[in-house]
């Protein structure tokens, strides 16, 4: 009936790419090993801990990554069944090669679902987004509703509300299929048929001092405890922020701000789409 592939690039080269928000070099050996160490302890564990194994997760590496890091995607892709790094030449080749790699799937329909190499997700992410699926000929899924955790430079767990995120799908007829990885997650505002679902934390977003550009969002006062119910990472990370998150209390006026911005910014994009200033394609 259909095939879901859940799709993440690593580390594809790019020509506007030569720094973190830090302003430190990407792609050296140093931004490797932490990257890698996210994607291991964040990541892997969360897609290794899905309830619903009928997917394919294909992750996409350059053909320059050095050897000493290829060996350690040898190693997952033997932990993992349904992990399947796939190596192109550059984020050129990124789009073509997913479309490359899915049209030999001889199903009826494709689901494809983003996911960021330094994010995580729910055990039942997979489960969910495919309850979504009714033979639609172009439909996202959005799941509105996450957690985000910050590591550094001190911890802080929270709820998000993010329409339109990183973490959204895409239901489609395989016909020439576009792939959720068509245009950015941002745009998907201007697609007439979205299926907006809250109240499902299916996702989590990791804050840290390589991030590019995102920032800690997150509010409410949640329980370590509580997030890591639904939401499997590496045993050592769960005990390293269970014991230094820091109490609500002392970032409540943050916590505040920020649930009013997200509510403004879910209104505005709302109110924005019913008066049809979104060009729908």
């Amino acid at each position: 009936m259909f095939k879901h592939f859940l799709i993440t690039r690593f580390n594809l080269r790019q020509s506007n790419w030569t720094t973190s928000k830090n302003s430190k070099a990407v792609l050296t050996d140093e931004w490797h090993e932490n990257r890698f160490k996210l994607f291991i302890d964040f990541c892997f564990h969360s897609v290794a801990s899905q309830t619903n194994k009928n997917f394919e997760w294909l992750v996409f590496f350059d053909t320059t990554t050095p050897e000493k890091f290829k060996k350690v995607i040898t190693d997952l892709e033997t932990k993992m069944e349904n992990f399947k790094p796939l190596f192109v030449d550059g984020m050129s080749q990124f789009l073509p090669s997913i479309k490359e790699y899915v049209k030999s799937c001889n199903e009826d329909y494709i689901i494809t679902s983003r996911l960021d190499n330094d994010d995580c997700i729910s055990n039942f992410y997979i489960e969910e987004i495919q309850k979504q699926f009714n033979k639609q000929d172009f439909t996202a899924v959005d799941f509105v509703d996450g957690y985000t955790i910050q590591t550094q430079p001190v911890v802080k767990i929270g709820k998000r509300f993010d329409q339109y995120n990183p973490f959204i799908s895409l239901i489609e007829k395989n016909k020439n299929p576009k792939t959720v990885w068509s245009i950015r997650h941002s745009h998907w505002k201007r697609e007439k048929n979205v299926i907006q679902l809250k109240e499902k934390r299916v996702w989590a977003s990791i804050i840290h001092q390589e991030n590019k550009i995102n920032a800690f969002l997150g509010y409410g006062n949640i329980t370590a405890s509580e997030l890591f119910e639904t939401i499997k990472i590496d045993f050592k990370q769960e005990i390293f922020i269970k014991e230094h998150a820091i109490p609500y209390t002392k970032w409540r006026i943050q916590s505040t701000a920020n649930l009013i911005s997200s509510i403004w910014n879910y209104s505005f994009k709302k109110i924005k789409r019913k008066l049809g200033i979104y060009k729908f394609k």
